[in-house]
């Protein structure tokens, strides 16, 4: 990680500050989740354009992959702070989760391992 790179929990903070000082209010829930499926849609056109077998229209091809993922992680910090969800906490439940569940899962499927 860089030097200065922020915590997530320095992340979430960062981003209430703005909204508090320069966003004014939160946007509701029902919101952030209409802007949060828009931005993983940006997402979703420039991978299906830039990696898929979709043509990249000119329009597409100076778009930042990663200012529109960093726009996801926004919104998704937003809805997280909206709703008293801690997201290191949060992220070490769901990588504990993840690391028990599927310990052998992914050694095992063939699907994986012909590559």
């Amino acid at each position: 990680m860089e030097p200065n790179s922020p915590t997530l929990k320095e992340a979430q903070a960062a981003v209430d500050q703005w909204i508090h000082t320069i966003g004014v209010r939160y946007f509701n829930e029902l919101t952030n989740m209409a802007m949060l499926t828009e931005e993983v849609g940006e997402v979703a056109r420039i991978i299906a354009r830039r990696y898929g077998e979709q043509s990249e229209k000119e329009s597409d091809k100076n778009v930042d992959l990663a200012d529109e993922l960093a726009d996801v992680l926004w919104v998704v910090i937003c809805l997280a702070n909206q709703t008293g969800i801690d997201l290191t906490e949060a992220f070490q439940r769901n990588l504990h989760k993840k690391s028990s569940r599927d310990a052998d899962r992914h050694l095992n499927n063939k699907k994986l391992n012909n590559k």
